[in-house]
């Protein structure tokens, strides 16, 4: 079957064909660690998630490498971590902060039925990585050093625009520059800058004497070129990405290696909106991840990780999905439908729901093959599950299509575990209320009892500077 994407750099759905069908390479920009992910992090996720599926289906699992990023050095980290831990040395401050924010993206995307990426670099781990590109650029005459930073040079790239399809006059209006006295032009932009006291910092390329660190953009194209190549198949992120980052990624790059792609093929996911509106926390709707599976805190309920998955894909990848109430009910019932029929052929057809030997139904694979048409296979899948009580092929096909979109990850602890939110709720409510105004009061002792007495209850506590999360103890 066929596979075709479409392609942001050539604004049209293409013929996939990888470079190497037995190393297909697939690199996506992932989470920078300084805050819960929200819902609009999950969006890229999930659906790079599928295509991953899609790719080990058609080209075999160890065909496939799928590079996922961590940004563990970046200013909203380094400001996070003094806001958290005020008392603590800065590097040590930053060090608790990534790790406890890594800790809690790699649960909630695992709750959504995400699989791991083969490869999840860490920019502090690809240091030499980037300094060695940053050399390569400022050989080539692509680059140059001023007031202790390394700026990329725009005009060096004479179609810089390619990916976002804009001239330069049209970027420079639409863009946030950094207004800089020693920059060249207006949209030359940092590869490499000085740290500020305490923050932190490496020996920097070029024999500059202040240590420093790494810009954004050249983080990216040093870890996709160490763990896939000069040029690979394909390039994900929203499309929030698509400038700046990207075409920088795609500038430095080209002008360092001396490619004409970085990549031959660009994705991006259209943007999230909760309720009709711009997600932000100015405007009170700013919904994590953890929100949504712990909480109460959007439509009065805790959803489970299967229905936010599908509410997800309900919509097609490249347009915008307005994130509401209405839409998450709709998808919970059709969830608790599909594990209902799921868990009736394991025990009256005694179809084993592990079992890779059953086809992947033509139709779904069909839709997902034409540029990850998502609404259309879930369209079939349901019809699949409608037919799957009297016809064991459509119950088959029914499990294993429902596997290659990712639903096979919940198990019967799992659908217990979000029983149990819901049961906890009111009583666990109560005694956070009672705990807090005994922690106002600095009643400490009582404070922990209560603590102790939602543990024996397998309730675990989440305090943060933003208040306390609870969660069902794994």
């Amino acid at each position: 079957m066929t596979l075709r994407l479409y392609n942001t750099l050539t604004r049209r759905k293409e013929e996939f064909r990888p470079l190497d069908p037995d190393n297909v390479r697939v690199y996506v920009c992932g989470p920078t660690v300084y805050d819960y992910p929200h819902i609009g992090n999950a969006r890229p996720v999930v659906v790079f998630d599928v295509l991953f599926r899609l790719l080990r289906h058609l080209y075999g699992p160890d065909h496939v490498t799928y590079v996922r990023n961590i940004t563990d050095v970046d200013d909203k980290i380094n400001a996070r971590a003094g806001q958290d831990y005020p008392d603590l040395p800065l590097n040590e401050a930053i060090a608790r902060v990534t790790e406890g924010t890594k800790r809690q993206f790699h649960d909630d995307v695992a709750a959504l039925g995400c699989l791991a990426p083969t490869v999840e670099p860490c920019a502090t781990e690809h240091i030499d990585d980037m300094k060695a590109m940053i050399e390569q650029l400022l050989d080539k005459g692509c680059a140059y050093v001023a007031e202790d930073h390394v700026l990329f040079h725009v005009s060096a790239m004479p179609d810089y625009g390619v990916l976002a399809h804009r001239s330069l006059d049209e970027m420079l209006a639409g863009a946030r520059v950094e207004v800089a006295p020693y920059k060249r032009d207006a949209m030359d932009f940092v590869l490499w800058k000085p740290s500020k006291p305490g923050e932190p910092a490496w020996p920097a390329p070029c024999g500059i004497a202040a240590p420093g660190r790494p810009g954004w953009h050249i983080e990216c194209s040093a870890m996709a070129f160490r763990h896939l190549g000069d040029t690979f198949d394909i390039h994900g992120g929203g499309i929030d990405l698509v400038f700046p980052h990207h075409e920088n990624e795609l500038a430095q790059t080209r002008c360092a290696l001396g490619v004409e792609r970085m990549a031959q093929v660009w994705m991006h996911n259209g943007f999230l909106q909760v309720e009709g509106r711009k997600m932000a926390k100015s405007e009170g709707n700013f919904v994590t991840i953890r929100d949504l599976l712990h909480t109460e805190n959007f439509g009065r309920r805790i959803w489970t990780g299967g229905a936010l998955r599908l509410a997800m894909l309900r919509t097609y990848y490249r347009k915008p999905i307005d994130w509401t109430v209405g839409a998450l009910e709709s998808a919970e019932s059709r969830f608790v439908e599909w594990a209902d029929i799921k868990r009736d052929l394991e025990e009256s057809q005694h179809i084993p729901s592990e079992s890779k030997d059953f086809p992947v139904d033509k139709q779904v694979l069909a839709a997902l093959s034409d540029d990850l048409n998502t609404p259309l296979a879930l369209t079939r899948l349901h019809q699949l599950g409608e037919k799957a009580a009297e016809d064991p092929g459509a119950g088959q096909t029914f499990l294993s299509s429902l596997r290659l979109l990712g639903f096979e990850g919940w198990s019967a602890e799992q659908d217990q575990r979000s029983s149990k939110l819901h049961s906890l709720a009111p009583e666990v409510e109560t005694l956070l209320a009672a705990r807090n105004e005994a922690r106002k009061a600095k009643n400490f002792v009582e404070a922990d009892r209560i603590r102790d007495e939602l543990a024996t209850m397998g309730v675990e506590l989440h305090d943060t500077k933003d208040g306390t999360t609870w969660e069902v103890s794994r």
